[in-house]
């Protein structure tokens, strides 16, 4: 549109007219030329050339017959907006495509800077609590998040027995920490990671409340990966703690346990079930009493 109204005022004026005035069009697409390449070459320091000619010179324009000066300065002046308009097109998408590019970076960069901060909170104990259902710890507040993966995608190395849990101040008990970073390994089904951390955890804290879930919990992971003569051996040690919360499930654990065996022991599963009602028989109640009604019928206890 801008070329066709350009072109109509050179054409609707006379010959000499255009002759007079021409200079000063030329003088101002010069003027143009040249605000366009140090556009160009602010835009692309030292690297314009793949984007555009590195000159846009006007042609020599040849002599012309008389009586057609007109035509050839208005082809040639349209050449020269044309190609001005080329070279604007070229750095508008250019600069586009920057500014789409820096959005990407800048949506990259946040996304990472949240990620590091939350993994910062979390090794510093500041990370909200994440809820968790009821389990074999009870209506516990909150787990602990995973651990990091090795390099090959699988789990990191167990923690040893004198590491501490990976966020060992998130409730201020450490060894409520330390159980449940092994209750979440269980919950994972990781089921060696998991009893490693246990034990760890009441190794180091054995008069803690969270000794006796530890306990337990490594119990039910060896029943769990079917190594029963381990877990009825972590489910009899915990009968022995004293004032242990989990000393009655343990009970019905190891019977079993000892009726999973090979060769089964119901027998021995049947007085398990005996002691847990004669020793706790104000704990045999709700879930709990239901696990032992089943346990002494798969037993067929008397």
């Amino acid at each position: 549109m801008k070329k066709a109204i350009f072109a109509i005022l050179l054409l609707s004026a006379a010959a000499p007219a255009i002759a007079q005035q021409s200079m000063p069009v030329e003088k101002r697409v010069d003027k143009l030329e040249k605000e366009m390449k140090a556009v160009q070459r602010k835009v692309f320091p030292g690297g314009a050339q793949q984007y555009f000619e590195p000159e846009i010179k006007p042609q020599v324009v040849p002599a012309t017959p008389a009586g057609s000066p007109a035509d050839s300065v208005v082809t040639d002046l349209t050449r020269r907006v044309d190609a001005l308009e080329k070279a604007l097109a070229q750095l508008t998408g250019q600069v586009e495509q920057n500014s789409y590019n820096l959005r990407k970076l800048e949506d990259q960069f946040a996304k990472m800077k949240g990620d590091a901060d939350y993994r910062l909170n979390v090794l510093e104990g500041k990370a909200p609590p994440a809820p968790a259902g009821a389990a074999a710890g009870g209506n516990l507040p909150y787990v602990v998040p995973p651990p990091p993966k090795g390099a090959a995608g699988g789990a990191a190395a167990a923690p040893a027995p004198a590491a501490p849990a990976p966020a060992a101040t998130l409730s201020g008990d450490p060894g409520k920490d330390a159980y449940m970073a092994g209750y979440d390994l269980w919950m994972q089904k990781k089921y060696p990671d998991a009893i490693a951390a246990l034990k760890a955890m009441y190794a180091k804290y054995p008069k803690n409340k969270y000794a006796s879930y530890a306990r337990n919990l490594a119990g039910r992971a060896y029943l769990d990966n079917g190594q029963y003569n381990d877990a009825i051996r972590e489910f009899f040690e915990n009968t022995k703690i004293e004032d242990g919360e989990r000393a009655p499930h343990s009970y019905v654990f190891m019977a079993e346990a000892l009726m999973k065996r090979k060769p089964p022991l119901f027998d021995k599963a049947c007085q398990a079930y005996d002691v847990l009602q004669a020793k706790y028989p104000d704990k045999v109640s709700g879930p709990l009493a239901e696990m032992v009604a089943k346990g002494r019928a798969d037993a067929k206890c008397k």
